[in-house]
């Protein structure tokens, strides 16, 4: 079992910048893909980042390319969401997850653990 543990979430103005961390404990992730989810209200769970097991490469979803950046530390077991230039349709619960897939572009249904999920609310 894994268990994946957001924070860093919060209330930030337009504009504005949070970093979000995701601390997991049980087993290892260090050579696992991970990434990050978002869910707005009334809206389905959509991909915001990847990142595969070394670090070296990326994925971002187009409506954060540019102001998101994704990083992992695997001596701690970590991964990290810069997110710089909020915006109010950032608005969202900030998911944390892992993946079974060796390449993964964030397809939900290769996700094999979920964190529990951060709100971050950007305001105008």
């Amino acid at each position: 079992q894994v268990q994946l543990v957001e924070s860093g979430g919060g209330l930030v103005q337009a504009g504005g910048s949070l970093r979000l961390s995701c601390a997991a404990s049980g087993r290892t992730i260090r050579r696992y893909a991970l990434g990050w989810f978002r869910q707005a209200p009334g809206k389905e769970r959509e991909f915001v980042a990847t990142i595969n097991w070394s670090g070296e490469r990326t994925y971002y979803a187009d409506s954060v390319k540019g102001r998101f950046t994704i990083s992992r530390d695997n001596a701690k077991n970590a991964v990290y969401l810069q997110m710089n230039n909020l915006k109010p349709e950032d608005t969202a619960v900030y998911y944390c997850a892992r993946s079974y897939a060796v390449y993964w572009y964030g397809a939900v249904t290769e996700v094999d653990y979920w964190g529990q999920g951060t709100q971050v609310t950007v305001s105008s």
